[in-house]
């Protein structure tokens, strides 16, 4: 992973960076409210020792050295913190308790001592500490009194630092408790950030579709929060983003394989709620929109929407040419607006699957291609039922709709071999509902209807092909990376 992948990564799961930073603050912050403050008050003994003869200092020294360590732990031992308990009647104390307040430490390669005590209160504290000092040195002058013949070493305690009065509390710091609770959780989040990329199978970029099929990514369809008031290309301004992102994917699928152009089109995805419905029908405007005769076909026999999405009658369709109560021509609707022809799915069938792989089906479809120049049939999802790879198995070529940062590799996986245990040609994936800030994908970004070159090309008349060349450098750049 390089720098631009770490920042990228960070920039696409930003919720979690910032949200446990602040959680980490939050609990920093509640943890700091709740605690108990505490002062301190220091102290310095200075063990030296008492010499008859100046051969004797140097081991003198050395001994005092080995025995500081030892005189530090007994400063803080149960049985003296009992002692002190017991000069100032601290009975709410036990021996532990206050053991645990008192804290001893050798200064590094000297003899002192520095005894430190804490409480809820400075003045106490400074009490405390001052009765402690004083019990440790008569604790270790009686330990050191010598016993022996004279010449012997004795270990003299003397207070060089009278216990302080600090009116500072030295617990909780708040600002210290922040920041290494804010630190704390933005390591974490950031650690989130990266496991849930590395665990994240959905699709996001190119690189994503290039895992499950060599097929190239022919648009995208960025997400619009204005869509479920008006769903249709049609009902949108010429130099709409969602406009203009279909004619991209309509001018692309121009280019391929021309010797042998497709003429029926068949619209799946792998799930549903993935966007196919829509992607099939404005691809189907889009079309109609430059001239030629096209027809959009549900063949969703068991969610049909493509009719209530144009505002027409759903009743009369597919389904009730197949069964020999209409002609296919008297079964086509019109969309007005956009001049697109229209067969509904009819009555819902109890086998729909069987329907579609009836021969009649097959020779309803041959008459289709014979009479339109595009023909775009809206399928039903891979994965749940059988009835789009029937469908797709008949039609010159498959578009996959895989919806941005839902539909998994594993998903759209398992969709490409379904169309290819039944030979089925897939043209290309749609990848639909992209973030317009999507990091590393492939959302293309259109200019304005405002700007000059979109003014200019409304003056002009330009309906079609022009329009489909004002896609930004992003938008070029992601399809020569196809």
């Amino acid at each position: 992973m390089d720098l631009k992948q770490f920042l990228q990564i960070l920039r696409r799961r930003w919720r979690s960076v910032v949200a446990l930073p602040v959680l980490a603050l939050l609990v920093a912050g509640g943890i700091t409210y709740f605690m108990d403050a505490e002062y301190e008050s220091k102290s310095r003994v200075w063990l030296t020792v008492d010499t008859r003869e100046a051969a004797d200092a140097y081991t003198a020294a050395f001994i005092v050295q080995q025995r500081a360590a030892s005189y530090a732990s007994a400063a803080k031992s149960s049985g003296l913190a009992e002692e002190v308990i017991g000069r100032l009647d601290l009975e709410d104390l036990t021996p532990e308790e206050l053991a645990d307040r008192i804290s001893a430490d050798v200064e590094e390669g000297t003899t002192f001592i520095e005894i430190t005590v804490r409480d809820g209160n400075a003045r106490t504290a400074q009490t405390i500490n001052d009765v402690v000092t004083t019990t440790f040195i008569d604790y270790v002058t009686e330990l050191e009194t010598p016993s022996g013949a004279g010449g012997a070493s004795q270990i003299d305690p003397k207070v060089t630092d009278a216990p302080t009065y600090n009116p500072d509390k030295v617990s909780p710091r708040t600002v210290l408790n922040l920041v290494v609770g804010g630190i704390i959780g933005l390591l974490l989040g950031v650690a989130l950030a990266i496991a849930r990329d590395l665990l994240d199978r959905t699709i996001h970029t190119v690189d994503d579709v290039a895992k499950f099929t060599e097929a190239p990514v022919l648009a995208s369809i960025g997400y619009d929060p204005a869509m479920k008031k008006s769903p249709l290309i049609s009902d949108l301004g010429g130099f709409a983003a969602r406009t203009e992102a279909f004619r991209v994917l309509r001018t692309n699928l121009q280019f391929i394989d021309l010797d042998n152009h497709p003429k029926v089109l068949v619209v799946t995805s792998a799930t549903p709620t993935e966007g196919k419905t829509m992607t099939a029908t404005n691809l189907a405007i889009a079309l109609a929109q430059t001239g030629r005769k096209t027809l959009v076909v549900d063949a969703d026999l068991r969610r049909p929407r493509v009719a209530s999405t144009l505002g027409l009658d759903p009743a009369v369709g597919l389904t009730t040419a197949l069964i020999g109560k209409a002609e296919i021509s008297d079964a086509i609707q019109v969309h007005e607006p956009s001049g697109l022809h229209v067969l509904a799915s009819g009555a819902k069938p109890p086998n729909p699957t069987e329907i579609l792989q009836a021969r009649v089906t097959k020779d309803v479809i041959a008459r289709l291609r014979q009479s339109y120049d595009m023909v775009v049939i809206d399928a039903p999802p891979l994965l749940p039922v059988a009835d789009a790879a029937v469908l797709a198995s008949i039609a010159d070529g498959t578009l996959l709709v895989a919806r941005h940062n839902k539909t998994t590799t594993d998903q759209a996986s398992d969709a490409v071999s379904r169309l290819q245990q039944v030979g089925a040609r897939l043209l290309g994936v749609v990848v639909n509902m992209v973030s317009k800030r999507a990091v590393g994908s492939y959302y293309y970004y259109y200019y304005e209807e405002t700007s000059p070159v979109g003014a200019k090309a409304r003056v002009n008349g330009d309906g079609g092909g022009s329009r489909e060349k004002l896609t930004a450098r992003r938008g070029g750049k992601d399809r020569r990376k196809q």
